[in-house]
Protein backbone atom coordinates (compact mmCIF):
# COMPACT_ATOMS: atom_id res chain seq x y z
CA UNK A 1 0.00 0.00 0.00
CA UNK A 2 1.22 3.71 -0.99
CA UNK A 3 0.43 7.03 0.23
CA UNK A 4 0.99 10.29 -0.65
CA UNK A 5 1.92 13.07 2.01
CA UNK A 6 3.44 16.29 1.52
CA UNK A 7 5.00 14.91 -2.11
CA UNK A 8 6.66 12.06 -0.74
CA UNK A 9 5.39 8.90 -1.37
CA UNK A 10 5.56 6.51 1.66
CA UNK A 11 5.48 2.84 1.00
CA UNK A 12 4.54 0.36 4.13
CA UNK A 13 5.71 -3.20 3.16
CA UNK A 14 4.44 -5.90 5.12
CA UNK A 15 6.88 -7.80 6.54
CA UNK A 16 6.29 -11.83 6.95
CA UNK A 17 3.68 -13.38 9.15
CA UNK A 18 5.50 -13.80 11.77
CA UNK A 19 4.66 -10.04 13.05
CA UNK A 20 7.78 -7.92 12.95
CA UNK A 21 5.97 -5.16 11.71
CA UNK A 22 6.43 -2.85 8.85
CA UNK A 23 8.91 -0.81 7.23
CA UNK A 24 8.42 2.38 5.86
CA UNK A 25 10.49 3.58 2.94
CA UNK A 26 10.69 7.18 1.46
CA UNK A 27 10.80 8.03 -1.84
CA UNK A 28 11.79 11.78 -3.63
CA UNK A 29 10.24 12.99 -6.47
CA UNK A 30 12.29 13.44 -9.88
CA UNK A 31 15.41 15.46 -8.80
CA UNK A 32 15.16 19.01 -10.33
CA UNK A 33 17.92 20.32 -8.71
CA UNK A 34 20.55 18.34 -10.22
CA UNK A 35 20.95 21.63 -12.83
CA UNK A 36 21.54 24.04 -9.76
CA UNK A 37 25.20 23.21 -8.83
CA UNK A 38 26.04 23.67 -12.49
CA UNK A 39 24.19 26.81 -12.79
CA UNK A 40 25.26 27.88 -9.33
CA UNK A 41 29.19 27.56 -10.53
CA UNK A 42 28.85 28.99 -13.58
CA UNK A 43 27.41 32.08 -11.66
CA UNK A 44 30.06 32.44 -9.81
CA UNK A 45 32.66 32.00 -12.36
CA UNK A 46 31.11 34.62 -14.31
CA UNK A 47 30.83 36.94 -11.26
CA UNK A 48 34.42 36.24 -10.65
CA UNK A 49 35.65 37.05 -13.84
CA UNK A 50 34.11 40.64 -13.96
CA UNK A 51 34.72 41.12 -10.83
CA UNK A 52 38.86 40.41 -11.83
CA UNK A 53 37.94 42.46 -15.19
CA UNK A 54 37.23 45.60 -13.87
CA UNK A 55 39.18 45.48 -10.88
CA UNK A 56 41.87 45.71 -13.42
CA UNK A 57 40.43 48.34 -15.57
CA UNK A 58 40.33 50.37 -12.38
CA UNK A 59 43.98 49.17 -11.52
CA UNK A 60 44.93 50.58 -15.14
CA UNK A 61 42.90 54.33 -15.35
CA UNK A 62 44.64 54.05 -11.21
CA UNK A 63 47.93 54.57 -12.94
CA UNK A 64 46.74 56.25 -15.62
CA UNK A 65 43.94 58.39 -15.24
CA UNK A 66 44.15 59.73 -19.33
CA UNK A 67 44.15 56.66 -20.53
CA UNK A 68 40.90 56.48 -22.10
CA UNK A 69 41.02 60.57 -23.17
CA UNK A 70 43.97 59.33 -25.13
CA UNK A 71 42.29 56.43 -26.80
CA UNK A 72 39.15 58.59 -27.88
CA UNK A 73 41.25 60.95 -29.66
CA UNK A 74 43.44 58.83 -31.09
CA UNK A 75 40.20 57.08 -32.83
CA UNK A 76 38.80 60.41 -33.63
CA UNK A 77 41.86 61.51 -35.03
CA UNK A 78 41.89 58.80 -37.12
CA UNK A 79 38.48 59.44 -38.28
CA UNK A 80 38.79 62.84 -39.54
CA UNK A 81 42.53 62.26 -41.08
CA UNK A 82 40.21 59.90 -43.39
CA UNK A 83 38.53 63.51 -44.58
CA UNK A 84 41.50 65.98 -44.25
CA UNK A 85 44.94 66.07 -43.89
CA UNK A 86 45.79 66.99 -40.27
CA UNK A 87 48.88 68.63 -38.37
CA UNK A 88 51.41 65.83 -38.20
CA UNK A 89 53.24 65.77 -34.53
CA UNK A 90 50.20 67.35 -32.09
CA UNK A 91 48.21 66.01 -30.69
CA UNK A 92 44.77 68.13 -30.49
CA UNK A 93 42.76 69.45 -27.38
CA UNK A 94 39.33 68.13 -28.20
CA UNK A 95 36.10 69.49 -27.22
CA UNK A 96 32.96 68.18 -27.28
CA UNK A 97 29.68 71.16 -28.13
CA UNK A 98 27.21 70.30 -25.71
CA UNK A 99 25.32 73.98 -26.13
CA UNK A 100 25.34 75.22 -29.16
CA UNK A 101 22.78 77.83 -28.95
CA UNK A 102 25.39 79.60 -26.66
CA UNK A 103 27.92 79.46 -29.62
CA UNK A 104 25.52 81.03 -32.26
CA UNK A 105 27.00 84.83 -31.88
CA UNK A 106 30.70 83.41 -33.42
CA UNK A 107 30.80 82.54 -36.94
CA UNK A 108 32.83 79.51 -36.75
CA UNK A 109 29.97 77.74 -34.75
CA UNK A 110 27.37 78.80 -36.39
CA UNK A 111 26.61 75.37 -38.21
CA UNK A 112 27.48 73.45 -34.88
CA UNK A 113 25.00 71.33 -33.44
CA UNK A 114 25.13 69.38 -29.82
CA UNK A 115 27.76 66.25 -30.14
CA UNK A 116 30.09 67.97 -32.79
CA UNK A 117 33.78 68.00 -31.80
CA UNK A 118 36.14 70.72 -31.85
CA UNK A 119 39.63 69.71 -32.35
CA UNK A 120 42.21 72.56 -31.54
CA UNK A 121 45.83 72.20 -32.99
CA UNK A 122 47.60 75.15 -30.90
CA UNK A 123 51.04 74.53 -32.49
CA UNK A 124 49.26 74.50 -36.11
CA UNK A 125 47.20 77.52 -35.25
CA UNK A 126 44.14 75.45 -36.61
CA UNK A 127 40.23 74.29 -35.43
CA UNK A 128 38.65 71.70 -36.62
CA UNK A 129 34.98 71.60 -36.24
CA UNK A 130 33.77 67.91 -37.26
CA UNK A 131 30.12 66.04 -36.63
CA UNK A 132 30.21 62.71 -35.69
CA UNK A 133 26.71 61.30 -36.74
CA UNK A 134 27.27 62.60 -40.02
CA UNK A 135 31.36 61.98 -40.56
CA UNK A 136 31.70 65.16 -41.97
CA UNK A 137 33.82 68.25 -40.96
CA UNK A 138 31.85 70.86 -40.62
CA UNK A 139 34.16 74.11 -40.43
CA UNK A 140 38.07 74.57 -40.27
CA UNK A 141 39.63 77.92 -39.11
CA UNK A 142 42.80 79.45 -38.31
CA UNK A 143 43.10 80.59 -34.50
CA UNK A 144 45.22 82.92 -32.54
CA UNK A 145 46.06 81.74 -29.02
CA UNK A 146 47.53 84.62 -26.48
CA UNK A 147 49.60 86.97 -27.90
CA UNK A 148 51.27 85.57 -30.64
Amino acid sequence: MSKHINNEVVVEEEMNNEGLGTDLAVQTPPKRKKHLIPILVFLALTTSGLAFYFYNEAAVLKEDPNKIVREETAKLVAQISKLIILPEGETPTVATVSDPEKLKDQQFFVKAKKGDKLLLYANAKKAILYDPDNNKIVEVAPISIGNK
